[in-house]
Formats: C-alpha cells, structure tokens, sequence
C-alpha cells in the first residue's frame, strides 16, 4: 500500500468558540487547508511548528513520543485544532514535530469514522457516507 493523502481544513478551536461568543468575526478564525498523510500508526494529529504558529495555537503541555524511527521525543502538544474533512469533524489537541509533514492519526480517524481503502488508496467513511458514532 502506498502514501494517503487527504485535505483537511484546520482551525484553531479557540477562535472558532470565540466567534460563537460573538467576540470575532468569523473571517477573523486562523485556518487552513493542508495535505496531510494519513497515517494510521500514528496515535493522534501531528502538525509543524510553522503550522502551529500559522493557526497561532498556544503550547499547553509535552509529553515523550516514540516516533517512526524509533526515537524517542519530547514533543510539544498545542491548543486544540478543529479537523473538517469533507462533511465530518472533531476537535483534538495536536502534537507538535519539528518542520515535517502533517499526519492525520488514529485518533481523529477513529472519531470521524474514517478508514484506509487499500485498493482505491484514499480516506473513506468507515460506515459510507454517513459518520456513524459507535460507544461500545
């Protein structure tokens, strides 16, 4: 199987409850749209520092990660991000790596009720178009 790619748009979750409160308008919510690897190793949403500071996302905590190479990291993990893909959303808190690529993980793929289709390689809605919630 090779690299999956999907766009996803993320915004910076404080600005998005700040523009609900009426305090900024909503052109006024740091986002973008990205190409990000979909990366089913990986455990949650990892971005850049120069994303980070493009969606100005404060640092709230580090934690020691494990990365693909095997080495062991500390990485920052930033204020809460607002993940869209197509009509599907979550909101998660993102490790923050170095300069390298965005990774859509686990975690966020779980929540939004996506998988891998190996043979089409592309981002699909693990139960069809709808998202399905499942509490098991």
């Amino acid at each position: 199987m090779g690299i999956v790619h999907a766009e996803i748009t993320l915004k910076n979750a404080v600005d998005v409850g700040a523009c609900k409160r009426g305090i900024i308008k909503e052109p006024e919510i740091r986002q973008t749209v990205v190409q990000a690897v979909v990366d089913t190793g990986a455990m949650t949403l990892v971005i850049n520092e120069q994303l980070r500071q493009q969606l100005g996302l404060g640092i709230v905590g580090a934690k020691e990660a494990t990365l693909a190479n095997n080495v062991k990291e500390t990485v920052k993990i930033a204020e809460p991000v607002d993940i869209h893909w197509k009509n599907r959303s979550m909101t998660c808190r993102p490790w923050v790596v170095g300069s390298g690529r965005i990774l859509l993980g686990a975690i966020p793929l779980e929540n939004m009720d996506l998988i891998v289709d190996p043979a089409g390689q592309e981002l699909v809605g693990a139960h069809g178009e709808e998202e399905v919630g499942l509490l098991l």
